[in-house]
């Protein structure tokens, strides 16, 4: 492990999203609540919370830390949902690995609760997309907008 006892505590922030891929009959299952294991979105959400809670448990190095809040929000498209974690600390060291771990657990559950509809679903884009605080500053995952790039790193 990396050792963090000389840092000071700051406020710091993570936010990563990736997707799931399906039919759009699964999409529209998920979305009316007509998924045979109950309500997909809401499991996912308490699955990512716990997630990013006990990250420190499942990868190794990882530090421990008192995760302050987790927020999981997800959007339904035609043929995906989309999941976002937000992960807020005030710890040593930051919570990008939390809101990663919070994202891939939620796509997985989503993934084993509508299995029996559509087992030819994809998860992808797991992707860091901002991260705050601690010495290194802000993150910013680059925009491309028509071949330039945006938004690279702010300090």
């Amino acid at each position: 492990m990396v050792d963090v006892t000389q840092k000071d505590p700051t406020a710091r922030r993570a936010v990563a999203k990736c997707r799931v891929f399906m039919s759009a009959d699964t999409t529209a299952a998920v979305a009316n609540r007509e998924v045979k294991k109950g309500d997909v979105l809401a499991v996912a959400r308490v699955a990512a919370i716990q997630a990013a809670k006990r990250t420190s448990d499942v990868i190794p190095l990882c530090h421990p830390l008192l995760v302050g809040s987790v927020y999981i929000n997800f959007e339904i498209g035609d043929d995906y949902i989309e999941v976002e974690a937000q992960v807020d600390t005030v710890d040593r060291t930051g919570v990008e690995m939390e809101a990663l771990h919070a994202c891939s657990v939620a796509a997985l559950t989503i993934y084993d609760m509508c299995k029996s509809a559509d087992r030819a679903m994809v998860i992808g884009e797991l992707t860091l997309w901002e991260k705050t605080g601690g010495r290194s500053g802000t993150y910013r995952r680059p925009t491309i907008v028509a071949n330039s790039v945006t938004n690279v790193v702010e300090s």
